[in-house]
């Protein structure tokens, strides 16, 4: 019965949110219940790819990445697909519109990954647009339902929510990536001498992000800004922990937020919200 295997399909997605990220787990959970299974169906999609691209070393990524993009293609076109992520993912596609062009920029970036390279400012603009600032956009249609003035303006902001996720992900993956994946994604660094001035000028952009991503939260619908906001809140503390933490460190340890401090700025979030304080 199909129902069935479309339970199964959104179920997968949601058990891969919630072991791969605890913030965005429960940043969906103060979504309205409505919105709650194709962000897990969106999440789980992306999380899958990111997983090709940055842990299958072991395996032919290159065709694997591949084998995607054209499972993606057929299950969108099918309206089915045997790949429960996939068959989860082509049910938000079509119910909430979302254009081709937004995936193909995601998988775009994904395709970028493997490949070891230093990043110049506009492949750093193309790869943020496509792995973080892209999928930020397809959530909003959920969000929006369908509301084409809504989305249209709220646009800029759920792109510079992306970008500021996606730059403080660098941030924090420093080591990883320059060491483990050979990667640098910020344009003009030199990571073999990652400096305080270095560190300062990426913050300003990301700091800036942030405040325009903001003003777009306040602006989201009743129905979905309490959970996006707590995403929010998760990525400002882990933004400001970075901030104060010296170069040579960020270098060489991951910067975490314990879960405790993750449940606490979970209800002061709540708080914050209800008292409309954002």
């Amino acid at each position: 019965m199909k129902a069935l295997f479309d339970q199964i399909s959104t179920t997968t997605s949601k058990n891969i949110t919630r072991a791969y990220s605890t913030s965005f787990s429960l940043g969906i959970l103060f979504l309205e219940k409505r919105f709650r299974t194709p962000i897990y169906s969106i999440y789980g999609f992306v999380r899958i790819a990111d997983e090709i691209v940055d842990t299958f070393h072991d395996y032919p990524k290159e065709d694997l990445i591949a084998r995607f993009r054209e499972d993606t293609i057929i299950a969108i076109e099918q309206k089915i697909s045997l790949n429960p992520i996939l068959n989860a993912f082509q049910q938000v596609v079509h119910d909430y519109n979302i254009e081709w062009e937004l995936i193909d920029k995601f998988l775009i970036s994904m395709e970028m990954d493997l490949d070891d390279q230093v990043y110049s400012r506009d492949k750093y603009e193309d790869y943020i647009f496509g792995s973080a600032e892209a999928v930020g956009l397809m959530c909003l249609r959920v969000f929006a339902e369908g509301n084409t003035e809504q989305y249209d303006n709220l646009v800029p902001a759920a792109r510079k929510l992306g970008a500021a996720f996606q730059k403080v992900n660098f941030l924090r993956d420093l080591r990883a990536d320059f060491e483990g994946l050979e990667r640098s994604y910020f344009p003009g660094i030199d990571l073999n001498h990652f400096t305080q001035k270095d560190k300062e000028l990426i913050q300003a952009e990301i700091a800036e992000d942030f405040r325009l991503a903001l003003e777009g939260i306040r602006s989201l619908p009743k129905s979905s800004r309490r959970g996006v906001y707590l995403a929010y809140v998760y990525y400002q503390r882990l933004f400001k922990k970075i901030c104060k933490t010296q170069p040579e460190e960020v270098m060489e340890t991951r910067i975490r937020i314990p879960n405790a401090t993750k449940m606490s700025l979970m209800f002061q979030s709540l708080l914050r919200h209800q008292m409309n304080l954002l």
